[in-house]
């Protein structure tokens, strides 16, 4: 069976998170789509302070939640036939808690919604999501606000060739794209291509092309100063469905106000992403 999850705080963008999970669901067999909440039980006072509560308050935001997560699984049951659980679970600190189950229920991948156009947008509607890549528990699939992609024909690998056998966890990736057998358009954006590309680029390719080569890639050097749009153009013209990317450790994250090209992609792609951790 093939573990899909996604948190949901009710929200529009978790909701649709779980539109788009649905349907794409449809597409693996022996697919189990698991809608997640964690809800915290306390309450607090005018000073910030937690106050007590009783265990029957406690039962009763339990069963709240749990009705609530059943209003959306009945809405995602027009759209797929799967099987759809619903879980929550009483906590205040929800990464610890996800990450806890994601690891002990063996989750193939997990969907969440971003949203923040603004900075301040950024750090603070989208800190769960982003958290969770760094996090590193499974692949994360980014599902932008205005994203209706229902598909995953066609999919758009990104790297940067270089020492592509330490930066991309082949394994990983293979275990998403045979998820979906799409068609796998490998892609690189650099300005400094010029006429030809380098014979270092050309040796990293010759690897990949290698390690992927039951997919029978396509491959793309792209010479644009503009990283969103060689990727938007790229993405219209192939019709692409789904984005995998990587994020560095040493990067990603470590300031929001530092924009790497996972963190572009995830606020302002319009097809959803895909995150793996080397």
């Amino acid at each position: 069976m093939t573990n899909f999850i996604v948190p949901i705080d009710f929200s529009e963008t978790s909701k649709n998170a779980a539109r788009y999970a649905a349907h794409i669901s449809t597409l693996v067999p022996d697919t189990h789509l698991i809608l997640y909440n964690v809800f915290d039980s306390l309450e607090y006072g005018s000073d910030s302070s937690p106050l007590e509560s009783t265990g029957e308050e406690d039962a009763s935001r339990h069963t709240i939640m749990e009705l609530a997560l059943e209003s959306v699984k009945t809405e995602l049951s027009s759209i797929t036939s799967v099987r759809i659980s619903c879980v929550a679970e009483e906590s205040h600190r929800f990464l610890d808690t996800f990450e806890k189950y994601v690891r002990a229920n063996d989750i193939q991948l997990v969907i969440m919604g971003i949203t923040g156009s603004t900075r301040l947008g950024q750090i603070f509607m989208g800190s769960n999501t982003l958290n969770i890549i760094k996090r590193e528990i499974a692949p994360v699939i980014i599902v932008p606000p205005h994203a209706h992609s229902q598909s995953a024909k066609n999919v758009m690998l990104l790297t940067d060739f270089k020492d592509i056998e330490n930066t991309i966890p082949i394994a990983t990736v293979k275990t998403v794209l045979n998820l979906f057998n799409p068609r796998l358009h490998i892609v690189n954006v650099d300005h400094e291509h010029y006429v030809q590309v380098t014979e270092d680029y050309k040796t990293e390719r010759s690897k990949l092309e290698n390690l992927l080569k039951e997919y029978n890639p396509d491959f793309y050097f792209i010479r644009l100063f503009d990283f969103m749009e060689a990727i938007n153009q790229f993405v219209v013209d192939n019709k692409i469905d789904l984005i995998l990317t990587f994020p560095r450790k040493h990067s990603f994250l470590s300031n929001m106000f530092k924009t790497t090209n996972t963190t572009q992609l995830a606020y302002h792609s319009h097809v959803p992403i895909v995150a793996i951790n080397a």
